[in-house]
């Protein structure tokens, strides 16, 4: 397949193309958005994972297994690691490779398709600190301006994602609360902070439909929350934030590692508490 070249753009274009190009999930639950509304989510998602920093977008967490990357933070597991956690950033590069996008070349040609660290130290070396090479200095230098480059094109996988999740999440529900979780969706997404919720959550925790995603067996994805929203009373999207911040607390305390009670907990709060209507 030949490839164009992919110039910088800014996010709000290429989220407008999103908004053109998008496909329905289903004739009757379906996140639509006028072009400012997506670009608005597109910015605070980045804004979210990255604090809108350019050298945030190639980034390895400590105490955690992978590099995050992106303005999704996608998660990219290094050879030899069976992560628990759903793996998004091979997907990105194959949405890319379908949209024709150019691969940096050493990124094109890696085989198997690997995180090229084996760990957080390797990483961190690679990061321009003393001792590594100048090969490993580009391969970071080049990852980091590529994804500055595809902004718009992560956005739009971001947004892609979420709206393939909706009917999926539905249907994995159990029986008796399919109608009530449809519902908590139908109302979240008629509105830009609902959509919003939606979208980024799904990029944050995971549709909560993977089996290994859980703890004690325990879920905390999109589907965990819309089962814990309040069936009435105050707003969906008041409702959906609060069910996200006593699922994500309760994953914390079923965590075998204490670093997620202790350092990531209070993060993912004040993430959580974004969930409403712009400005």
């Amino acid at each position: 397949m030949s490839r164009v070249k992919y110039e910088p753009l800014l996010i709000g274009l290429l989220l407008f193309f999103t908004g053109c190009l998008h496909t329905r999930a289903d004739p009757e639950l379906d996140i639509e958005l006028a072009p400012d509304e997506l670009t608005w989510i597109g910015e605070r998602i980045f804004h979210n994972e990255c604090a809108s920093r350019k050298t945030c977008l190639v980034h390895w967490n400590e105490g955690e297994a992978f590099p995050s990357l992106g303005i999704g933070h996608f998660i990219w597991y290094p050879p030899n690691v069976d992560g628990q956690f759903v793996e998004s950033f091979p997907e990105l590069i194959r949405f890319m490779e379908a949209q024709s996008v150019t691969l940096p070349q050493w990124l094109n040609e890696l085989e198997p398709f690997d995180a090229p660290w084996p760990d957080r130290n390797a990483f961190m070396q690679a990061h321009g600190n003393e001792g590594a090479t100048q090969e490993r200095n580009e391969r970071v230098a080049s990852l980091r301006e590529f994804l500055w480059a595809t902004r718009g094109v992560q956005a739009e996988f971001i947004v892609r994602r979420a709206r393939r999740a909706l009917v999926r999440v539905v249907s994995a529900a159990p029986e008796p609360r399919q109608a009530a979780v449809g519902e908590h969706l139908q109302a979240l997404v008629e509105t830009p902070g609902g959509a919003y919720a939606v979208i980024d959550y799904v990029n944050f925790k995971g549709e909560g439909l993977s089996a290994q995603e859980t703890y004690q067996g325990q879920g905390w994805g999109l589907l965990q929350v819309l089962l814990a929203m309040n069936e009435e009373g105050e707003p969906a999207l008041h409702r959906f934030r609060e069910a996200a911040k006593s699922t994500l607390i309760r994953r914390a305390e079923l965590a075998p590692r204490a670093i997620e009670r202790e350092k990531w907990l209070p993060g993912w709060l004040a993430r959580t508490d974004t969930y409403r209507e712009p400005g």
